[in-house]
């Protein structure tokens, strides 16, 4: 008796697995099947505040060897071969750790977004899911109009954010250009502007400069004449590495809180109220631990979001591993810093977290690689609640010929338009 009720309970659980499996199972899903005893993994409320101080997750990435030529930014670092990072080991007890904070097993964020309409709410930040977008045709002439809709095409789906740069000041924004790309008929999209002032230190116009000042009044006016949507602004990015700490330089890290301060509060004085502004930091690691890097931080009342650029690495040694090491890049000389999203989580909690510029950088040496991390962005996106928007950086060859093209291998586009095609990433523009 009690062998024919375990064959009919095996008869019954095989039947009902193989109905699922015919449906389609995770292959709907655009995600790539996990092992049966992996643990889904949720953390808190993206509104709960942590704790102040985080543990490191995981072992350490690895930074250049001190005077290795590896520069950071759009091009990131390079040193000697060094051991890989190692993806950390999960258990399949009932509760994992995230930076150190206990964490239930519940269904993915990622998947909850499933059945929901997903919209920009308040000073653009999703009602849920995560705004999706792209600097297209980065460092090439063809930037613009022409690379949004060819990586459009080529990724087959529409971008919610486009992202550009301006210096100087002497050409107002956003352009005739940058406002028809976001006004496309049926194509609406956000526009993420990056400005660099250049023309003078940051301490001279946290002073008011007056040549600055003309240009932001000019700016403001511009914005209320011809442009009234809201959009991001972000005020000189990657600054920490600029940051001169010497008295009197104008470039140190307290004259960049004081400059970014000044430019929000003179757009707002003068009209400018759809800025939505946008601290954008490099997020390298001999940079983040210093002891002014905390003093580069504005302020509450005139930052909206924290952005950081981050890149992957297809050659094992710097930037080489997964999705959480992309977002929590550590050190082994600094083994006290928890990692970037770690960090503005404990600091910021309440703080919308893009991923302003990110990419993999494409080698003939590990060609699988970029496939791969496209497909672990897609399984662990939905650990990182606080990250509401992610901006690739397009191009075929950085200032160090490295390229980040998502078409690099069949393979690798194959997975960045599965990767695109998330109910995570359905994000309408309102």
């Amino acid at each position: 008796m009690h062998r024919a009720v375990l064959t009919t309970a095996f008869a019954m659980s095989v039947t009902v697995t193989l109905a699922w499996a015919w449906t389609g199972g995770i292959d709907q899903l655009g995600l790539r099947h996990e092992p049966p005893r992996e643990p889904r993994i949720v953390v808190p409320d993206a509104d709960a505040p942590l704790p102040r101080t985080l543990a490191p997750l995981g072992p350490p990435a690895y930074e250049p060897e001190p005077g290795s030529a590896g520069t950071p930014g759009d091009g990131g670092a390079s040193g000697g071969v060094l051991p890989p990072y190692r993806k950390p080991v999960l258990s399949n007890s009932g509760t994992q750790l995230l930076g150190g904070v206990p964490v239930r097993h519940q269904p993915r964020a990622a998947n909850r977004a499933e059945g929901k309409k997903c919209r920009t709410g308040a000073r653009l930040v999703p009602t849920c899911g995560v705004l999706w977008g792209v600097a297209p045709g980065a460092k090439t002439e063809a930037r613009g109009v022409q690379a949004l809709h060819e990586f459009e095409r080529k990724t087959g789906r529409h971008q919610a954010v486009f992202h550009a740069y301006h210096s100087g000041i002497n050409q107002v924004f956003p352009t005739e250009q940058e406002i028809a790309i976001s006004r496309e008929h049926g194509r609406k999209r956000i526009l993420l502007l990056n400005w660099k002032p250049e023309t003078t230190t940051w301490a001279q116009i946290a002073k008011g400069d007056r040549r600055t000042d003309a240009f932001l009044d000019r700016l403001a006016e511009h914005l209320r004449k011809n442009y009234r949507e809201r959009f991001f602004f972000a005020i000189h990015h990657e600054a920490e590495d600029q940051v001169r700490e010497r008295t009197g330089s104008g470039y140190t890290a307290r004259d960049y809180a004081a400059m970014f301060r000044h430019v929000v509060k003179r757009l707002r004085a003068k009209g400018a109220h759809n800025v939505v502004t946008v601290l954008i930091h490099m997020a390298y690691v001999p940079h983040t631990t210093k002891s002014w890097f905390s003093d580069m931080y504005p302020g509450d009342d005139v930052v909206d979001w924290i952005g950081f650029d981050t890149y992957s690495y297809s050659d094992p040694g710097y930037g080489h591993g997964d999705f959480e090491e992309l977002l929590n890049r550590r050190s082994a000389s600094k083994p006290g810093w928890p990692g970037f999203y770690n960090w503005v989580r404990a600091r910021h909690p309440h703080k919308p977290l893009m991923v302003a510029e990110w990419g993999v950088w494409f080698s003939k040496r590990n060609p699988g690689h970029m496939a791969d991390f496209y497909r672990e962005v897609g399984r662990e996106i939905g650990r990182f609640p606080g990250i509401k928007a992610m901006v690739h950086f397009e191009t075929p060859a950085n200032h160090k010929g490295q390229d980040s093209s998502v078409d690099s291998t069949p393979a690798a586009l194959r997975e960045y338009r599965r990767l695109g095609r998330l109910p995570v990433f359905q994000v309408a523009v309102s």
